[in-house]
């Protein structure tokens, strides 16, 4: 049987139609190199070795929600300064904010309380991370991800990341002209960056992993351009994180070419995590070393850790201290004293081990909801352990026990820190473990002129509550007979 002229031409149509939709998706995809080479042309950014702007605006402290799960404190800056060194892959960020609403973490200061301004430097280059205190270089491998994402992720940074790293093109969702570069940094981060018309980079979706949220969404908008010297940069800079803001800039005074005059420390390189233990009661250590103290209580079949801080390397380097002080003894609860990140950037790690985490009831949902979501970008210890969390949520009291010792965890409430703090107990050693609602300064403090909120808050719930405290182990800074904090308190 032989087709007819018009069942042919439909063959021909039919066979034909495949080869050209793919011509025209070809056609309709942009080359990520062309828009690379175009996008480094319109920005001036093709010999550029590295960048410094400065301004000021308004952000918030990530990671240091009052609530959990709500926005983070928001804070004034009156002076951000960033350097971009391209060419060493280094970074490197001067601050000074101040609290812009009462409530939350970070160690803002409020001007309300004529404390003034923070003031920091944080730095990175390549694998490593530091911040300067005073003259003295202090390792922060917790920051390293954070840095080396605004790094290349910023408006130059991402087009040099993007021919790096063999970034594919596309047309943008939003159907205006221009391209979508998209590319990963393996085991860092993975962005988006949406370049415009003329050429200018307006927008970077970006993902990277955090140890506490676990891979984490970043929306960062680059606006009114300016030209300084052949190379354009953006005169507004706004960033989200988690799902809330954290920078609003308005960009003031920018240099390019500078030599950036980052290098690595000696004391940086060298750097690994180390725990000292000190035993402050039989079967009770506080397990310092680092910016954060944790505590280790021998049980009679277990053991209890009181904090798991800052990331998944410090964590493991206090599970493994608390199980060499106490042989054959598993960790089996480890107890969070606030959801603020720095204080539970450990926590997978440690339920990754097979802990349960005993939190506050207001933080449980919310740790459920963190712990559910991967760290894909680089697995961490709970992506790779495969294990659910385990969660005991407080509301009030509650007590740890095993017919030897009793540990009472309790909620300090009304804390204008964090909603959902709490501290531990031991009865039998008159010791209270808690953080940032008191670390104590120079033994035998004089009265201060005002007290701080945070130590009258402690003392009212101490007495609330009816506890016989003799000392405070804080899980910053030194353990200090409680009398010091009557006298802070007033």
């Amino acid at each position: 049987m032989h087709p007819t002229p018009t069942l042919l031409r439909r063959w021909i149509v039919l066979g034909t139609l495949p080869a050209l939709l793919a011509a025209c998706a070809q056609m309709s995809a942009p080359d990520a190199a062309s828009v690379i080479r175009q996008a480094e042309a319109a920005m001036g950014g093709a010999a550029l070795r590295t960048i410094v702007f400065a301004g000021s605006g308004s952000g918030t402290v990530f990671g240091q929600a009052h609530v959990p799960g709500q926005a983070w404190p928001k804070v004034t800056y009156s002076n951000l300064a960033r350097v971009a060194d391209y060419d060493k892959a280094a970074w490197r960020e001067d601050y000074a904010l101040s609290r812009a609403e009462p409530t939350g973490g970070g160690a803002t200061p409020t001007p309300l309380m004529g404390q003034g301004e923070a003031r920091a430097v944080g730095l990175a280059m390549g694998e490593l991370a530091w911040n300067m205190v005073g003259p003295a270089p202090v390792p922060a491998p917790v920051a390293l991800d954070q840095r080396i994402h605004d790094l290349w992720t910023s408006p130059h940074g991402v087009l040099k990341a993007a021919a790096r790293h063999s970034a594919s093109a596309s047309a943008r969702p939003d159907g205006a002209a221009g391209a979508r570069l998209s590319f990963n940094i393996p085991g860092r981060l993975s962005a988006s960056a949406w370049v415009d018309g003329a050429g200018l980079v307006e927008r970077v979706d970006s993902r990277l992993p955090n140890a506490v949220l676990g891979d984490t969404e970043v929306t960062t908008l680059y606006s009114n351009y300016r030209d300084h010297g052949g190379v354009k940069f953006p005169g507004r800079i706004r960033q989200t994180q988690g799902g809330f803001e954290v920078l609003d800039i308005t960009v003031e005074s920018v240099k390019v070419n500078e030599p950036s005059g980052i290098e690595v420390p000696a004391l940086v390189s060298a750097f690994a995590e180390r725990v000292v233990s000190e035993q402050v009661a039989p079967g009770v250590w506080m397990l310092a070393g680092g910016s954060h103290n944790s505590v280790a209580i021998e049980m009679r079949d277990h053991l209890i850790v009181v904090e798991a801080p800052l990331y998944d390397g410090r964590s493991n380097a206090v599970l493994a201290e608390a199980k060499r002080l106490a042989p054959g003894k598993p960790v089996r609860f480890v107890v969070n004293s606030h959801h603020h990140f720095d204080h539970a950037g450990g926590l997978r790690a440690a339920v990754a081990e097979g802990a349960t985490l005993v939190t506050s009831a207001a933080a449980q949902p919310w740790f459920e909801r963190a712990f559910a979501n991967p760290n894909r970008i680089r697995p961490d210890a709970l992506a790779r352990s495969g294990r659910s969390a385990s969660i005991t949520g407080v509301a009030g009291r509650h007590v740890l026990s095993d017919g030897q010792r009793t540990v009472e965890v309790h909620e300090i409430s009304n804390s204008v820190h964090a909603n959902g703090f709490l501290m531990v107990y031991l009865p039998a050693e008159k010791l209270l473990i808690e953080a940032d609602a008191f670390t104590p300064g120079a033994p035998n403090p004089a009265p201060p002129a005002r007290v701080n909120d945070n130590h009258a808050n402690l003392l009212g719930n101490v007495e609330r509550l009816g506890l016989s405290v003799e000392r405070i182990l804080p899980l910053h800074g030194r353990v200090a007979p409680f009398a010091e904090l009557l006298t802070m308190a007033g």
